[in-house]
């Protein structure tokens, strides 16, 4: 997507599955942003909305590897999903005279405010992943997230093309979460219309949380007398909630459920049979691609974009990369053969008479 970034897209990464909370750095080793012990020229600020999920730990790694290799230092912080700490780090970041902000919105409204102030610093603003609306920024990367919706309801409809299915949202604070509902409707709606599907259920998970969903389809099961036959779950996290509920009722592999992420726990229930999919992000791609933009745009340098997407304020200069859909058919060719995760660690549950051949390690 992006036209010209100038650098080698070549990365070399270790995962280092830090259990992050609160106030996370890296570049330097230290915790107040000193750069004392680097030779990076620019010093990167990445505002993460919630680095205890595991998704966000990859793309810090990411990130931060591959800013480091262009020569730049990165303060990361992770408001563990607290709207007013997000706003309260960036402001700090700010303070320590980051030259460009990369922002992971937990609250894709709310965090416009402090964005408008970093560019009246005269800070460059990018969006990572999830739109910064109603402000003026530089840039947003982040992959096609109706298509993810698209994806999720395609692989269910497939499955089970009549039934009664439910809504599992995400969380309603993320710009995200409506842009995969806008893409399953896509799909469901015109099925609905016709007769084919009844939604016996719509409900949004705060904070994408597990428990959130557990709880949530715990009462869409009672409601509908456990008469449930897909779930439209927008990610992993909350697919793991409603197969809990579902496990519960012994349902459990009978109720097709879509997923995204493809988090190990997830990709790990597609092999056992209890998640029908999940949706690939790569994520070695976006991460480095943004360490990349983030640089360039610190560093005054052209950079072309090929699409705009309007957040309320202006049409952002934007780069979105494409999500590939993953279920247990093609589960080597995507996640492992990637190296997102091990054949290990996807088929760890699975008895070693049962799994596929894999000669790949």
């Amino acid at each position: 997507m992006l036209k010209k970034l100038g650098l080698s897209m070549f990365l070399s990464f270790v995962l280092i599955g830090l259990a992050a909370c609160g106030e996370d750095t890296a570049g330097g080793g230290n915790n107040n942003g000193d750069d004392s012990n680097s030779d990076s020229d620019l010093t990167i600020g990445l505002a993460v909305a919630d680095l205890t999920l595991e998704r966000w730990q990859n793309d810090r790694d990411i990130f931060v590897e591959t800013a480091e290799g262009l020569g730049a230092e990165v303060i990361v912080q992770s408001a563990d999903g607290d709207e007013a700490e997000q706003t309260s780090q960036v402001e700090n970041m700010l303070t320590q005279g980051v030259d460009v902000l990369v922002i992971i919105a937990h609250n894709s409204d709310s965090i416009g405010s402090i964005a408008a102030e970093a560019k009246a610093e005269g800070v460059p603003v990018i969006a990572y992943d999830r739109m910064i609306n109603n402000a003026e920024i530089d840039a947003y990367i982040s992959f096609d997230n109706e298509r993810v919706g698209e994806m999720q309801a395609e692989f269910l409809v497939e499955q089970v093309p009549t039934g009664n299915y439910f809504l599992m949202g995400g969380a309603p604070t993320d710009n995200n979460a409506q842009m995969f509902r806008d893409g399953q409707m896509n799909i469901i709606e015109p099925l609905v219309e016709s007769g084919d599907i009844e939604i016996v259920g719509d409900q949004w998970a705060d904070g994408w949380s597990a428990d959130a969903a557990l709880e949530i389809m715990e009462n869409a099961l009672t409601a509908a007398n456990n008469e449930i036959d897909a779930v439209v779950a927008s990610n992993d996290n909350t697919a793991g909630g409603a197969i809990q509920a579902l496990t519960a009722e012994n349902l459990e592999g009978d109720v097709a459920i879509s997923g995204q992420d493809a988090d190990l726990a997830g990709v790990q229930r597609i092999v056992e049979g209890t998640q029908s999919m999940t949706v690939y992000k790569q994520i070695h791609l976006i991460a480095s691609q943004a360490a990349e933009l983030a640089v360039n745009i610190a560093r005054g340098e052209s950079v072309d974009f090929d699409e705009e997407i309007n957040n309320g304020a202006i049409d952002v200069p934007s780069v979105l990369l494409d999500p590939i859909a993953v279920n247990a058919d093609n589960i080597i060719e995507t996640v492992i053969e990637d190296g997102f995760h091990s054949f290990e660690d996807v088929y760890s549950n699975v008895p070693e008479d049962e799994r596929p051949d894999y000669d790949g390690e």
